[in-house]
């Protein structure tokens, strides 16, 4: 059996982060990828458009990989939030922060190139792809991973596995960690448009009576979208002619971008709510979607991860330097109390404005209306908000400042 001091089990983005930020440190690390990366195909107009908060573009700075990803990087120069049918606004602008800008929006197949790639060179980090793990045990000094490799099982021990397997997460399972699943019973409608007018940086979240609203600012002009819908409409959504969808689309966002003259390929995801009741197992800690898949609004999930790698590289990076076991428990319990407080907030702020603004209560527009008036005539309070937007509330990874481990 191989032996390592970590091994992530997943290959996506906040799996390929974690391996970046760990390699180096002079820990032995596997990573379990059940998807080989295909063929990258060239950018084009239907890239995927993630939000990047200005402290997961600081965590990239960290591990040496902005660089790369800036490029193909749309920053965000403030953020417009309104309530369809009412007066009811809050804008929020990078001067307030005194910073170039408040996030930046990436297509998901350059940022998923750049990390798959980076991890790919590093020396000290073994892959093992295509592969998928299927059991998990632990003892009290090391955890056995069997993974499936084409038609074979072999077992890898180490000090600690990381749970980087998604919302569906089979490691938080067979941990034995509880969860709740909360249907939102809406679904994401995602593309790119081109609006008539420059999006001049600017992000939108519209507040409609069939979901939120999202256009992010991209390159070339265009704008990515996403446009939540209750479930029952979404096959009638997705069955419109593209101009259909663009008279839909414009009818409930209005006018501030002229009028909406494109759109790309369009995809829907079911949106559901998963919380993990634990981050941390024996011999396990959980990252990304696999402690926290939220409601898209805001665009707080990636980001959220982000911070999970950010953390957890911090964790273990400082208990080796300090003779300490990374899997043990004292290690992986500073882990989940440091990230506690960020994982209860920004689920609480994403599941509450998903609910708020779907509640059909006689007042409450009117109420919300007032609320968004009030936030945006309190700057401590704008300030405040802006800030959890960009990540930059409670006690900060070294990562997150742009400094190395």
């Amino acid at each position: 059996m191989q032996h390592y001091d970590v091994i992530i089990a997943g290959g996506g983005m906040t799996g390929s982060s974690l391996a970046c930020a760990l390699s180096g440190q002079g820990l032995r690390i596997a990573q379990v990828e059940p998807v080989a990366p295909a063929q990258r195909a060239a950018p084009d107009y239907d890239d995927r458009a993630i939000a990047l908060a200005w402290g997961t573009s600081r965590i990239f700075t960290g591990l040496g990989l902005w660089e790369r990803l800036q490029a193909s990087a749309t920053p965000i120069h403030s953020i417009h939030v309104s309530d369809r049918g009412h007066p009811g606004m809050v804008h929020m602008d990078r001067a307030s922060e005194g910073l170039p800008a408040i996030g930046y929006v990436a297509p998901a197949r350059e940022l998923d190139r750049v990390l798959s790639e980076a991890a790919a060179e590093l020396p000290d980090v073994e892959r093992f792809c295509p592969a998928r793990a299927s059991a998990y045990r632990f003892a009290d000094t090391r955890a056995e991973l069997d993974i499936l490799q084409q038609d074979s099982t072999r077992t890898l021990t180490s000090a600690l596995v990381v749970a980087a397997d998604g919302a569906d997460s089979t490691l938080r399972a067979q941990a034995g960690i509880a969860h709740d699943d909360a249907d939102y019973h809406q679904s994401a409608i995602v593309t790119n448009i081109t609006p008539q007018l420059p999006h001049h940086n600017c992000a939108y979240e519209r507040f409609t009576d069939s979901g939120p609203i999202a256009l992010l600012p991209m390159s070339e002009g265009r704008c990515g979208v996403v446009w939540t819908v209750a479930s029952g409409q979404v096959d009638a959504v997705m069955a419109l002619s593209d101009d259909e969808f663009l008279a839909g689309l414009q009818e409930r966002f209005g006018q501030r971008l002229g009028t909406l003259q494109r759109v790309g390929h369009r995809q829907a995801w079911p949106l559901r709510l998963v919380s993990a009741r634990a981050s941390v197992a024996a011999r396990m800690a959980l990252i990304g979607n696999a402690v926290h898949t939220l409601h898209p609004i805001a665009g707080q999930g990636f980001n959220l991860g982000a911070r999970d790698v950010a953390t957890l590289a911090e964790v273990l990076v400082d208990a080796v330097r300090a003779g300490e076991d990374p899997g043990a428990p004292q290690v992986l319990a500073r882990y989940a109390e440091w990230r506690r407080h960020d994982h209860a907030n920004v689920t609480l702020f994403t599941d509450g404005l998903a609910r708020l603004f779907s509640l059909p209560l006689p007042g409450l527009p009117g109420a919300r209306s007032i609320g968004m008036l009030a936030l945006d005539l309190l700057p401590p309070a704008k300030r405040l908000l802006t800030r959890l937007t960009m990540g930059r509330t409670g006690r900060t990874p070294r990562l997150m400042r742009g400094l190395p481990l």
